[in-house]
Protein backbone atom coordinates (compact mmCIF):
# COMPACT_ATOMS: atom_id res chain seq x y z
CA UNK A 1 0.00 0.00 0.00
CA UNK A 2 1.35 3.41 -1.20
CA UNK A 3 1.91 5.61 1.98
CA UNK A 4 0.25 8.72 2.96
CA UNK A 5 2.53 11.73 2.96
CA UNK A 6 3.40 13.34 5.87
CA UNK A 7 1.25 10.02 8.41
CA UNK A 8 1.63 6.84 9.42
CA UNK A 9 -1.23 4.18 8.55
CA UNK A 10 -3.88 4.23 11.28
CA UNK A 11 -5.20 0.73 12.27
CA UNK A 12 -8.52 0.20 11.40
CA UNK A 13 -11.24 0.44 14.18
CA UNK A 14 -13.39 -2.89 14.61
CA UNK A 15 -15.48 -2.73 11.15
CA UNK A 16 -19.29 -1.73 12.75
CA UNK A 17 -18.47 0.60 15.11
CA UNK A 18 -19.36 3.93 14.95
CA UNK A 19 -15.93 5.35 13.80
CA UNK A 20 -14.87 2.70 11.19
CA UNK A 21 -17.96 3.37 9.74
CA UNK A 22 -17.68 7.54 9.70
CA UNK A 23 -14.09 6.58 7.77
CA UNK A 24 -15.29 4.13 5.28
CA UNK A 25 -17.94 6.95 4.68
CA UNK A 26 -14.95 9.34 3.95
CA UNK A 27 -13.58 7.01 1.65
CA UNK A 28 -16.90 6.13 -0.35
CA UNK A 29 -18.51 9.08 -0.11
CA UNK A 30 -16.94 12.38 1.49
CA UNK A 31 -14.26 12.93 -1.08
CA UNK A 32 -16.98 12.90 -3.90
CA UNK A 33 -18.48 15.22 -1.99
CA UNK A 34 -15.89 18.13 -1.53
CA UNK A 35 -14.47 16.55 1.62
CA UNK A 36 -16.50 18.18 3.63
CA UNK A 37 -20.19 17.65 5.42
CA UNK A 38 -22.57 19.24 8.06
CA UNK A 39 -22.78 17.27 11.33
CA UNK A 40 -26.81 17.16 10.51
CA UNK A 41 -26.08 15.64 7.24
CA UNK A 42 -23.94 12.92 8.05
CA UNK A 43 -26.22 12.07 10.54
CA UNK A 44 -28.90 11.91 8.50
CA UNK A 45 -26.71 9.65 6.20
CA UNK A 46 -25.93 7.21 8.80
CA UNK A 47 -29.18 6.97 10.28
CA UNK A 48 -29.81 4.40 7.03
CA UNK A 49 -26.97 2.50 7.90
CA UNK A 50 -27.86 1.92 12.11
CA UNK A 51 -25.62 4.45 13.46
CA UNK A 52 -27.54 6.78 15.92
CA UNK A 53 -26.85 10.70 16.81
CA UNK A 54 -24.74 9.93 19.77
CA UNK A 55 -22.47 7.27 18.71
CA UNK A 56 -21.98 10.09 15.44
CA UNK A 57 -20.79 12.43 17.15
CA UNK A 58 -18.43 10.86 19.77
CA UNK A 59 -17.01 8.99 17.24
CA UNK A 60 -16.82 12.33 15.67
CA UNK A 61 -14.72 13.79 18.37
CA UNK A 62 -12.93 10.44 18.58
CA UNK A 63 -11.84 11.23 14.32
CA UNK A 64 -10.80 14.71 15.16
CA UNK A 65 -8.72 13.54 18.13
CA UNK A 66 -6.72 11.37 15.65
CA UNK A 67 -6.53 14.27 13.14
CA UNK A 68 -8.46 12.69 10.54
CA UNK A 69 -11.03 15.28 10.61
CA UNK A 70 -11.05 18.71 11.63
CA UNK A 71 -14.33 21.17 12.48
CA UNK A 72 -15.21 22.92 9.79
CA UNK A 73 -18.23 25.17 8.90
CA UNK A 74 -20.50 23.86 5.72
CA UNK A 75 -23.29 26.40 4.15
CA UNK A 76 -23.23 27.86 7.69
CA UNK A 77 -23.90 24.82 9.62
CA UNK A 78 -21.35 23.13 11.89
CA UNK A 79 -19.43 20.30 9.96
CA UNK A 80 -16.42 18.25 9.11
CA UNK A 81 -13.57 18.45 7.12
CA UNK A 82 -10.80 15.98 5.99
CA UNK A 83 -7.45 16.63 7.23
CA UNK A 84 -4.38 16.23 4.81
CA UNK A 85 -3.58 13.44 6.72
CA UNK A 86 -6.88 11.79 6.95
CA UNK A 87 -7.09 11.82 2.91
CA UNK A 88 -3.76 10.94 2.14
CA UNK A 89 -4.87 7.73 4.44
CA UNK A 90 -8.08 7.02 2.05
CA UNK A 91 -5.95 7.95 -0.76
CA UNK A 92 -3.32 5.53 0.12
CA UNK A 93 -5.66 2.83 0.84
CA UNK A 94 -7.13 3.15 -2.56
CA UNK A 95 -4.45 1.40 -4.08
CA UNK A 96 -5.49 -1.92 -2.66
CA UNK A 97 -8.82 -1.86 -1.42
CA UNK A 98 -10.18 -1.61 -4.98
CA UNK A 99 -7.11 -3.35 -6.68
CA UNK A 100 -6.80 -7.09 -6.01
CA UNK A 101 -2.89 -7.65 -5.59
CA UNK A 102 -1.62 -10.68 -8.13
CA UNK A 103 1.86 -11.91 -6.58
CA UNK A 104 3.80 -15.12 -7.73
CA UNK A 105 6.13 -16.79 -5.65
CA UNK A 106 8.97 -15.75 -8.48
CA UNK A 107 8.13 -11.89 -7.39
CA UNK A 108 10.14 -12.90 -4.30
CA UNK A 109 10.04 -11.30 -0.84
CA UNK A 110 11.39 -8.64 1.42
CA UNK A 111 12.72 -9.28 5.42
CA UNK A 112 12.30 -6.00 7.37
CA UNK A 113 15.29 -6.33 10.06
CA UNK A 114 14.96 -3.91 12.88
CA UNK A 115 16.11 -3.30 16.54
CA UNK A 116 14.96 -0.72 18.85
CA UNK A 117 16.82 -0.06 22.18
CA UNK A 118 14.87 -1.02 25.14
CA UNK A 119 14.80 2.39 26.32
CA UNK A 120 12.13 3.24 23.16
CA UNK A 121 10.31 0.16 23.49
CA UNK A 122 7.34 2.53 22.63
CA UNK A 123 8.95 3.23 19.22
CA UNK A 124 9.43 -0.83 18.80
CA UNK A 125 5.41 -1.48 19.55
CA UNK A 126 4.85 1.56 16.89
CA UNK A 127 6.68 -0.41 14.09
CA UNK A 128 5.16 -3.73 14.99
CA UNK A 129 1.96 -2.39 14.89
CA UNK A 130 2.85 -0.39 11.43
CA UNK A 131 4.15 -3.81 9.99
CA UNK A 132 1.54 -5.89 11.30
CA UNK A 133 -1.07 -3.32 9.74
CA UNK A 134 0.93 -3.84 6.38
CA UNK A 135 0.17 -7.10 6.29
CA UNK A 136 3.97 -8.18 7.28
CA UNK A 137 4.28 -11.71 9.05
CA UNK A 138 6.35 -12.41 11.40
CA UNK A 139 9.38 -14.66 11.19
CA UNK A 140 11.14 -13.46 14.34
CA UNK A 141 12.14 -11.52 17.22
CA UNK A 142 12.61 -8.06 15.04
CA UNK A 143 12.28 -10.13 11.78
CA UNK A 144 9.40 -9.40 9.65
CA UNK A 145 8.46 -10.61 6.01
CA UNK A 146 6.29 -9.72 3.16
CA UNK A 147 5.93 -10.00 -0.66
CA UNK A 148 8.57 -7.96 -2.48
CA UNK A 149 5.86 -5.28 -4.00
CA UNK A 150 4.96 -4.22 -0.35
CA UNK A 151 8.86 -3.31 0.03
CA UNK A 152 8.80 0.12 -1.23
CA UNK A 153 5.50 1.77 0.11
CA UNK A 154 6.09 0.15 3.13
CA UNK A 155 9.59 2.27 3.33
CA UNK A 156 7.46 5.62 2.33
CA UNK A 157 4.94 4.88 5.62
CA UNK A 158 7.76 4.06 7.85
CA UNK A 159 9.51 7.23 6.83
CA UNK A 160 6.52 9.25 7.48
CA UNK A 161 6.48 7.43 10.73
CA UNK A 162 9.61 8.53 11.79
CA UNK A 163 10.76 4.76 12.27
CA UNK A 164 12.34 3.92 9.12
CA UNK A 165 16.00 4.56 10.73
CA UNK A 166 15.06 1.49 12.59
CA UNK A 167 15.06 -0.85 10.11
CA UNK A 168 17.74 -2.73 7.67
CA UNK A 169 16.12 -4.23 4.22
CA UNK A 170 17.27 -7.81 2.46
CA UNK A 171 15.69 -9.78 -0.24
CA UNK A 172 14.88 -12.95 -0.54
CA UNK A 173 13.67 -15.48 -3.31
CA UNK A 174 12.24 -18.35 -2.01
CA UNK A 175 9.89 -19.28 0.91
CA UNK A 176 7.29 -22.29 1.57
CA UNK A 177 4.15 -22.62 2.25
CA UNK A 178 5.10 -24.39 6.18
CA UNK A 179 6.97 -21.14 6.35
CA UNK A 180 3.89 -18.77 4.87
CA UNK A 181 1.48 -20.65 7.51
CA UNK A 182 4.40 -20.54 10.49
CA UNK A 183 4.92 -16.36 9.50
CA UNK A 184 1.28 -15.45 9.05
CA UNK A 185 -1.70 -16.54 10.77
CA UNK A 186 -3.57 -17.43 7.81
CA UNK A 187 -6.39 -19.41 10.47
CA UNK A 188 -7.40 -16.46 11.37
CA UNK A 189 -7.24 -14.78 8.31
CA UNK A 190 -9.43 -17.22 6.87
CA UNK A 191 -12.07 -16.78 9.51
CA UNK A 192 -12.13 -12.85 8.36
CA UNK A 193 -12.98 -14.13 4.97
CA UNK A 194 -15.41 -16.43 5.31
CA UNK A 195 -17.09 -14.38 8.03
CA UNK A 196 -17.00 -11.52 5.08
CA UNK A 197 -18.76 -14.43 2.92
CA UNK A 198 -21.02 -15.28 5.73
CA UNK A 199 -22.51 -11.54 5.80
CA UNK A 200 -22.60 -10.23 2.30
CA UNK A 201 -22.95 -13.33 -0.37
CA UNK A 202 -26.72 -12.91 0.64
CA UNK A 203 -26.57 -9.63 -0.65
CA UNK A 204 -25.66 -10.65 -4.41
CA UNK A 205 -28.93 -12.06 -4.50
CA UNK A 206 -31.15 -8.77 -3.57
CA UNK A 207 -32.73 -7.65 -6.48
CA UNK A 208 -31.44 -4.05 -7.65
CA UNK A 209 -34.92 -2.70 -8.38
CA UNK A 210 -36.45 -3.20 -4.86
CA UNK A 211 -34.00 -0.76 -2.76
CA UNK A 212 -34.34 2.70 -3.12
CA UNK A 213 -31.30 4.81 -3.30
CA UNK A 214 -31.18 4.95 0.69
CA UNK A 215 -30.98 1.60 0.84
CA UNK A 216 -28.58 0.64 -1.68
CA UNK A 217 -26.02 3.15 0.38
CA UNK A 218 -27.26 1.58 3.67
CA UNK A 219 -26.37 -1.98 1.84
CA UNK A 220 -22.87 -0.85 0.56
CA UNK A 221 -21.48 0.91 3.68
CA UNK A 222 -22.36 -2.23 5.63
CA UNK A 223 -20.17 -3.84 2.65
CA UNK A 224 -17.06 -1.54 2.18
CA UNK A 225 -16.45 -1.13 6.13
CA UNK A 226 -16.32 -5.09 6.28
CA UNK A 227 -14.09 -5.18 3.32
CA UNK A 228 -11.60 -2.64 4.09
CA UNK A 229 -9.40 -4.21 6.53
CA UNK A 230 -8.67 -6.85 4.16
CA UNK A 231 -6.25 -5.02 2.12
CA UNK A 232 -3.93 -4.03 5.54
CA UNK A 233 -3.86 -7.93 6.89
CA UNK A 234 -3.32 -9.85 3.95
CA UNK A 235 -0.25 -8.83 1.61
CA UNK A 236 -1.49 -10.82 -1.46
CA UNK A 237 0.33 -14.14 -0.70
CA UNK A 238 0.75 -16.01 -4.12
CA UNK A 239 -1.84 -18.29 -4.83
CA UNK A 240 0.57 -21.34 -4.83
CA UNK A 241 1.64 -21.64 -1.32
CA UNK A 242 -1.96 -20.75 0.20
CA UNK A 243 -4.86 -23.79 0.65
CA UNK A 244 -6.03 -24.91 -2.56
CA UNK A 245 -9.81 -23.52 -1.15
CA UNK A 246 -8.08 -20.38 0.48
CA UNK A 247 -11.81 -18.38 0.03
CA UNK A 248 -9.94 -14.50 -0.50
CA UNK A 249 -10.63 -14.90 -4.54
CA UNK A 250 -14.26 -15.51 -3.78
CA UNK A 251 -14.74 -12.97 -0.92
CA UNK A 252 -12.62 -10.31 -3.78
CA UNK A 253 -15.42 -11.50 -6.09
CA UNK A 254 -18.19 -10.40 -3.67
CA UNK A 255 -17.04 -7.20 -2.80
CA UNK A 256 -16.35 -5.92 -6.79
CA UNK A 257 -19.37 -7.32 -7.58
CA UNK A 258 -21.54 -5.17 -4.63
CA UNK A 259 -19.03 -2.33 -5.12
CA UNK A 260 -20.02 -2.15 -9.19
CA UNK A 261 -24.05 -2.41 -8.27
CA UNK A 262 -24.38 0.19 -5.21
CA UNK A 263 -21.04 2.89 -5.01
CA UNK A 264 -22.78 5.32 -7.08
CA UNK A 265 -26.35 4.56 -6.03
CA UNK A 266 -24.77 5.17 -2.52
CA UNK A 267 -23.61 8.20 -3.72
CA UNK A 268 -26.87 9.69 -5.21
CA UNK A 269 -28.23 8.99 -2.16
CA UNK A 270 -25.58 11.38 0.12
CA UNK A 271 -26.12 14.19 -2.85
CA UNK A 272 -29.90 14.42 -2.74
CA UNK A 273 -29.13 14.12 1.07
CA UNK A 274 -26.69 17.31 1.12
CA UNK A 275 -28.59 19.15 -1.20
CA UNK A 276 -31.91 18.82 0.78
Amino acid sequence: MAAPTGSAVLPPDRPGSPSSVIVSFAGSFLREIGGAIAVSDLIRCLAAAGVAEPAVRQALSRLKARGFLDPDRVDGRAGYRLTAAGLADLNSGDRRIFHRPSTSEADGWVLAVFSVPESERAQRHRLRSELSWLGFGTVAAGVWAAPRHLAEPTRQVLAAADLDHYVTWFQAHHLSPIQVGQWWDLPALRDQYEQFLRQHSSDLAVPDEELTDEQAFAHYLRVIDSWRVFPRIDPGLPATLLPPDWPAAQAWSTFASLHDRWAQRGLAHVWAVVAG
